[in-house]
């Protein structure tokens, strides 16, 4: 969709108008609307293949947090004016769309700024206060397969031979099955709707804010999964690019604030371990197919690999038991 037309859609579907910025997404059409004054807004037009009961889902989610947790910072709803959240477009080229508007979330992604101790803390809080918000939604779609949802990694193996690199290729193939070994154990530990992608680029800072956090966006993975796949995704994001020294000297952070509000098992904290590699993982074999299906996405999805194949060997040259009873004694 062109700049103008996300305009116009605006305009006539919401009474907004404003200049449009396209963001960089995998699948739909996304634009940050920026009226002349006032607050800005984020239109998201989705892939004509997704899914509409997919959309509803997390349209649902953001108003159920928005209930619970009002304080949370996350993208409020703007219905349309008919009062839908989401809505049927028929798009220039014919395609026919879903249309959803929400708040935009001021501030940088957090992959863009220095963080502290405090900060890092904050992003604990917020994500074991988010798991609370959620814990009892549901919703009909909620059990969906999203291949970002780590207990999903073995359905991943057919991606196994785009990996070129064979040396590379193996060690994929032992992540998956190390994966097999603890999957039995995974689907015993306790699942909920979550949010499923707590990364850096899904996190908004503000360093003029008291909590230095402003917000919590993209909510398009949230799915029903395990409690542990999700703070795992929470701790592999604070990680060093450089696997050197104590590498989860900034997770400690997170975690503390995380466990004063929520807890985690000793057993979902021994299986954090393995599923970060699981995630890293995922991480790789996702973005080599979309770039390889969509090279006009490559710079987007291949964008954090440089240090991603690192971080798996580091993980593969350890002991998963080790690191998850280290992680087991940080929680006390």
């Amino acid at each position: 969709m062109t700049e103008d037309e996300a305009v116009e859609l605006a305009r006539m579907h919401f009474g907004i108008d404003g200049k449009p910025t396209r963001f960089a997404t995998e699948k739909d059409d996304t634009f940050r609307i920026a009226p002349a004054s006032g607050p800005r807004y984020v239109l998201k037009v989705a892939n004509p293949t997704e899914d509409v009961a997919e959309i509803d889902f997390q349209i649902r989610v953001l108003e159920h947090v928005a209930a619970r947790a009002p304080e949370l910072p996350i993208p409020r709803v703007i219905p349309n004016r008919e009062g839908k959240g989401h809505f049927a477009y028929h798009d220039r080229a014919g395609q026919q769309r879903q249309i959803r508007l929400m708040s935009f979330v001021e501030g940088q992604p957090l992959s863009e700024v220095v963080i502290d101790t405090k900060g890092r803390e904050e992003i604990g809080r917020l994500s074991a206060t988010l798991r609370l918000a959620l814990a009892d939604f549901s919703h009909p779609t909620e059990t969906r397969v999203v291949p970002w949802d780590v207990k999903n990694l073995l359905t991943l193996a057919p991606i196994l031979p785009e990996i070129t690199d064979t040396a590379w290729r193996a060690k994929l193939e032992s992540v998956l099955e190390r994966f097999a070994s603890i999957a039995p154990r995974l689907s015993r530990c306790r699942q909920q709707v979550l949010h499923n992608d707590f990364t850096r680029s899904n996190i908004v800072a503000d360093p003029k804010l008291p909590t230095f956090i402003s917000g919590i966006i993209d909510f398009g993975d949230t799915v029903r999964t395990a409690i542990a796949i999700d703070a795992s995704t929470a701790l592999l994001n604070q990680l060093p690019e450089k696997m050197e020294g104590e590498i989860f000297a900034h997770g400690r952070d997170l975690l503390r604030g995380y466990l004063r509000v929520a807890d985690l098992t000793e057993e979902e904290l021994a299986l954090i371990p393995a599923l970060i590699m699981s995630r890293l993982t995922t991480r790789i074999l996702l973005s080599t197919a979309m770039a390889n299906r969509v090279p006009s996405v490559a710079g987007y999805v291949l964008r954090n690999n440089h240090m991603t194949w690192g971080q798996i060997d580091w993980f593969l040259h350890r002991s998963m038991d080790q690191l998850g009873n280290e992680l087991i004694d940080l929680a006390r």
